[in-house]
């Protein structure tokens, strides 16, 4: 069995739970540089690279857990690993006849809308929209792994979708957006939280590696949060915008560089999608982490970092944006008007407020 992205995070992790497995003979950990896993055969290899076949020799299963979803990646350098690295996976693998392949996506690819069902079946359609954004790459991603299982039926094809995931080196604009001062909400909408912890990953993904779990299946803490719940846990108060101004303005000011996130991808703060893992709860699988002990674990790893619509910001920022905005809501209500002026005047931001940005 082969573990890809094994030198870090969530493939990190699978490795080193799949070393320790009695059900798993051996573990081959692929990466373009040797981690700390122990007890696993290390073949280093980029997963774009032609030549990954040759690194699948012997390998029955593949879990392909080389995905970048960083708040901070360049949008072209990640799709460029997302993308073409699931599908340089998947043609090796049927070069190499491995019996199975499993991909790991996310729960985004349902998209996160106002009148989403919560929870939203396994079935439910695919509807994140098809951009640039993170949910973008993953939609292209479950793409090319529909058009693999036509084209090399001989290979298994399972997705895994993880709701909004937490854990230690998760660094996302959802564990973003608990670093801001305030949480953001949409006037008349009424968000639900989900999360899913890596550890439960990790072990959803060792059942989808023997084959007791197949197809495309949801992973996550059991039901969901109400916002009031997670102010009441995280200590946290949101503050409400019209969804004009909120997504409008975001749009803009990510189009001029001033912040990581479009439009789209911040419907996920705000809009519930919210899963039912009912594949993984036949199987006899329950997760370990609830969604309160998962908020808490991702409070927790937040401590000392300060962020405003996913751009990390020192402290000293922060508890300006504090006394009158939260979140995305920072760059509607302060950095808008310092944009618009800029504009208005054929000039770039001032330097005072370009060097606030530090992540």
């Amino acid at each position: 069995m082969a573990v890809t992205g094994a030198a870090r995070g969530v493939g990190q992790a699978l490795a080193v739970q799949l070393a320790e497995s009695p059900l798993i003979d051996r573990v081959v950990a692929i990466d373009d540089h040797r981690g700390d896993a122990a007890r696993v055969t290390w073949r280093v290899a980029d997963v774009r690279d032609p030549t990954l076949a040759a690194r699948l020799a012997g390998v029955d299963v593949v879990v392909h857990a080389d995905m970048d979803t960083s708040a901070v990646t360049e949008p072209r350098q990640r799709r460029a690993l997302n993308v073409r690295g699931a599908q340089t996976v998947l043609t090796a693998a049927a070069a190499e006849r491995v019996g199975r392949v499993v991909l790991v996506t996310s729960a985004m690819v349902y998209g996160a809308r106002p009148d989403n069902p919560v929870p939203l079946p396994e079935d439910a359609p695919l509807l994140a929209d098809a951009d640039g954004s993170v949910a973008g790459d993953l939609l292209e991603v479950e793409e090319i792994a529909r058009r693999s299982r036509r084209v090399n039926p001989g290979t298994a094809v399972t997705v895994v979708r993880p709701a909004g995931l937490v854990g230690d080196g998760v660094d996302t604009l959802l564990t973003r957006h608990f670093e801001a001062p305030r949480l953001l909400a949409v006037r008349g909408c009424a968000p639900r939280w989900q999360f899913c912890h890596v550890d439960d990953l990790v072990s959803a993904l060792e059942l989808a590696a023997v084959g007791d779990v197949t197809g495309d299946f949801a992973v996550g803490c059991d039901g969901s949060l109400a916002q009031d719940e997670v102010e009441e846990l995280s200590g946290l108060k949101s503050i409400e915008l019209p969804a004009r101004l909120t997504f409008g303005t975001a749009q803009r000011l990510h189009r001029l560089g001033v912040t990581p996130a479009q439009a789209a991808e911040l419907r996920y703060m705000v809009y519930p999608w919210v899963v039912d893992c009912a594949a993984l709860r036949a199987a006899g699988w329950r997760p370990t982490y609830d969604n309160a002990s998962a908020l808490t674990a991702l409070l927790a790893a937040r401590a000392g970092r300060h962020a405003v619509a996913g751009r990390r910001i020192a402290r000293k920022d922060a508890a300006l944006t504090a006394a009158g905005a939260a979140g995305t809501a920072a760059a509607v209500l302060g950095t808008a008007a310092i944009v618009r002026r800029a504009r208005r005047k054929g000039t770039s931001l001032p330097t005072r407020f370009r060097d606030t940005l530090v992540g």
